[in-house]
């Protein structure tokens, strides 16, 4: 039989090249290659979220293959439910946008929050900037002397937490020792970051706050600490103490039975997930591994520890496959459990 020729031969030689997988994905390499990846941040400027991303995104994009331009855009809203919601629904999901949010909105569905238009365990998790422990501090002793979180459980006056939102940590927090501990406490919802609430502090409009990582503390906050204008009352850490908090009560000391325990592992477990970065769901895996592998690997940079030095910052970064993993166990929480954790961190 005669061998076609032509342009009907050259058509079915290409349909078959196409057929046969010549038509290949592009690889990460190639995909991001000349490109720009942004990072929101779901926290005004000048805060331990957006300082810490700033100096990270200043050399992730050399890790990653085709080495992307990195920029970094503040999306404050909501505690960084503007992001979470953001990233979820209207984020293109190629890779090119990520965000930075609270960690405890991770929980927020669990707990029937309607405001968080998300599935968290869906994320793609890039992993976490960090993994730190939380804290409440209050600022020249709430003017009443309070140096211990027994001093604030005895304060026959109210202290006022300034908070960014309900669902963050300077809100469930204070909550949390209002109800379990009966702590004399108000809290004040409306302000950006942990930078605003210090000014509150400072300017008598507040007296105390939670969310302060200790990565924020070392390194916006340590001549407050020194100089004794404030003080730590209580880290959020289960198992492991911060020495920079000193004799502050830890959340293991609160919850002792294995059931408070059990609710503990939803109400500050999360935050230890101290900055996670997350791509869309439906990003393509080859893409979600090369950003994770990327960030491990820019964590480790000379450079990044370098810059998180001049800023006192001792990075202590998590995999995007343990947080994963974290999600996991959180979601499978058994109801009556999650059900009290909602009750003793909500209004």
């Amino acid at each position: 039989m005669a061998l076609q020729t032509g342009p009907i031969a050259a058509m079915a030689a290409a349909a078959l090249v196409l057929g046969s997988g010549g038509a290949k994905a592009q690889t990460p390499a190639e995909f991001f290659r000349d490109k720009t990846l942004t990072i929101n941040v779901g926290y005004g400027a000048g805060g331990g979220y957006d300082i810490t991303t700033r100096i990270v995104a200043r050399h992730f994009g050399r890790h990653i293959p085709g080495a992307p331009n990195v920029v970094v855009s503040n999306m404050p809203g909501g505690g960084s439910l503007r992001v979470v919601n953001h990233l979820y629904n209207v984020a293109p999901k190629d890779g090119l946008t990520l965000g930075v949010f609270g960690a405890l909105l991770m929980l927020e569905p669990l707990r029937g929050n309607q405001n968080v238009k998300a599935e968290p365990a869906k994320f793609e998790w890039i992993g976490s900037m960090h993994n730190d422990i939380n804290a409440c501090g209050i600022w020249k002793g709430g003017g009443v002397g309070i140096k211990t979180l027994d001093d604030l459980i005895r304060s026959k006056k109210t202290i006022v937490f300034g908070s960014t939102s309900p669902e963050a940590e300077t809100s469930t927090y204070p909550v949390i020792l209002k109800k379990l501990l009966g702590a004399p406490i108000k809290v004040v919802i409306g302000y950006k970051g942990t930078k605003e609430i210090n000014l509150a502090m400072q300017n008598g409009e507040a007296h105390a706050t939670c969310g302060m990582y200790e990565s924020s503390v070392r390194g916006s906050y340590m001549h407050d600490i020194q100089s004794g204008d404030l003080t730590i009352i209580f880290q959020a850490g289960l198992d492991r103490k911060v020495e920079l908090f000193g004799n502050a009560a830890s959340a293991g000391d609160i919850l002792r039975d294995d059931e408070a325990r059990q609710i503990g592992e939803l109400l500050f477990r999360p935050s230890e997930i101290t900055r996670p970065l997350a791509a869309p769901p439906g990003t393509p895996k080859d893409r979600v591994q090369a950003l994770r592998k990327a960030l491990m690997d820019t964590m480790k940079d000379p450079e990044t520890l370098a810059d998180g030095k001049k800023i006192a910052i001792d990075f202590a970064p998590m995999e995007g496959e343990r947080i994963a993993g974290l999600m996991d166990r959180f979601y499978r929480t058994p109801p009556h459990l999650v059900k009290r954790a909602v009750e003793l961190s909500a209004e």
